[in-house]
């Protein structure tokens, strides 16, 4: 029997009218999958209130905390009450909502008590969301007669122990899956499962990391061999940019896995590369969809959909950032330059997000967030320090207020003429490029240009390369 793995983030479970919305789409589709496996979020703002809660409880402040629990207490009451009708369903979600809260409290009232909040236990805290939804969305699924059960995926994942970023631990996971979760979907319409969290090996709850809801529905569709996997949000799928600057952003049918990569590594709102590798690697189709459009197709993503020669797919940007530059004559010829700066970039713990360095060896620019700037610039003129003294190298220095702008497409690889139409439609903008980089993949071209111009910059390129090229097809 084939499997469906859908997965519904918090905006698609977010409030009454959504989690209807979301109950009437699982009711279809179990209709024509022989297993579904549907993976929840928190409501959406939940998690938000448990860090704050995990804040709270570190700074000592009860009053707050108690106050952050008391509101996710008296919401999920609200649609409990809002959305289950039959008298027995409701008492026992009611119970189940006053019995996790209770949970809560005390773990927050312990941690109080002992004056600090460890990684474990900011995870312990941060489950609370998916574990009480996950309950109600399948009380919710039972009032509208589909046969279901919930399960933890404490149950199913295994990870290691870096507890808010913990890792899967695959062969563990798979065996679990054949245990605790093969067996509930021959017992039932639909099997109901916690996103976000796992457990390490000694049994003790992990988080995900960013996009964790994610990543628990393609680590499930790799161990279970699903045929494919959905994920529902607010948006009809993947669009070309940003629909808050360009708002003619169309909705894009097919991408590869390859270019979703580039486009969540430069900033738009899709998928981590991080969540999806167990389906890249299975090849298992991905589909992105809108809760409250169901009817409309969404995008498709898988290996390698048919590409147009020359067809940019989307423009996307990272804003607040410095661009860093090393620079002096004494540098050229001289090896290790490089590697000793981006190692003091390490050091200080920061991510580089686009380098760039002359043909004369004479400079070095690399891009990252703003935030860091002054610490790195500390750091490598520390590591520097002799070649500072000597003149070998002039100066380091930073630009603030930059954009990285990045153009993909997969279409846009071994294709003369890309950069040209790129390019050309920001010279008629009058907008400069401060530095390029394009990866040997050829799926993006990156540049970094100011951020008072990057808005018209996005709406130039995608006015005069992807609105005119899709007119033209």
């Amino acid at each position: 029997m084939k499997t469906l793995v859908m997965k519904f983030g918090g905006t698609s479970v977010g409030s009454i009218q959504a989690l209807k919305q979301a109950a009437d789409i699982v009711k279809t589709q179990s209709e024509e999958w022989g297993n579904l496996v549907v993976v929840v979020s928190a409501m959406s703002g939940v998690t938000n209130a448990l860090i704050q809660c995990a804040q709270a409880v570190t700074q000592g402040d009860q009053d707050t905390y108690t106050d952050l629990i008391e509101g996710l207490h008296a919401r999920h009451l609200q649609s409990v009450n809002g959305l289950i009708a039959e008298p027995n369903e409701r008492n026992a979600m009611i119970e189940m909502v006053e019995c996790l809260i209770q949970d809560l409290h005390m773990i927050c009232r312990s941690a109080h008590v002992l004056g600090e909040v460890t990684p474990r236990g900011i995870d312990a805290i941060c489950s609370f969301g998916e574990r009480i939804n996950t309950r109600f969305f399948s009380g919710l699924l039972r009032q509208k007669g589909l046969t279901s059960q919930p399960i933890d995926a404490t149950q199913l994942i295994v990870t290691d122990s870096n507890f808010q970023n913990a890792h899967p631990i695959m062969g563990d996971t798979r065996k679990k899956v054949e245990q605790n979760l093969v067996p509930l979907l021959k017992q039932v319409d639909v099997v109901v499962v916690t996103g976000f969290i796992a457990a390490n090996e000694q049994g003790v709850t992990t988080t995900l990391g960013r996009g964790g809801s994610d990543y628990t529905a393609a680590i499930l569709s790799d161990a279970l061999h699903a045929a494919e996997v959905w994920t529902w949000t607010d948006v009809d799928g993947v669009l070309s940019a940003d629909p808050r600057i360009v708002p003619e952003a169309q909705v894009i049918p097919e991408l590869s896995f390859n270019e979703v990569g580039e486009m969540a590594y430069f900033g738009a709102r899709v998928l981590h590369p991080k969540t999806i590798r167990p389906i890249v690697e299975r090849n298992i189709p991905l589909w992105v969809k809108n809760t409250f459009n169901p009817t409309h197709p969404g995008t498709r993503i898988s290996q390698e959909p048919p590409s147009i020669p020359g067809k940019i797919t989307a423009i996307t940007t990272i804003r607040d950032l410095s661009i860093i530059t090393v620079a002096g004559r004494g540098m050229l010829g001289v090896p290790g330059i490089a590697a000793r700066t981006f190692s003091a970039v390490a050091r200080q713990d920061t991510s580089v997000l686009m380098i760039s360095q002359s043909s004369s060896e004479q400079s070095i620019c690399f891009v990252i967030p703003t935030v860091n700037a002054r610490a790195v610039i500390e750091a490598v003129e520390e590591e520097m320090a002799l070649e500072l003294i000597r003149k070998d190298i002039d100066r380091v220095w930073a630009v603030d207020n930059m954009v990285v702008l990045s153009v993909i497409g997969a279409g846009m690889r071994e294709t003369p003429g890309v950069s040209a139409r790129i390019f050309g439609a920001l010279g008629r903008a009058g907008i400069n490029v401060v530095a390029i980089a394009q990866g040997s993949s050829e799926y993006s071209i990156s540049m970094v240009v100011a951020a008072k111009d990057a808005d018209r910059a996005v709406r130039q390129i995608h006015h005069d390369v992807i609105e005119n090229e899709k007119g033209s097809e």
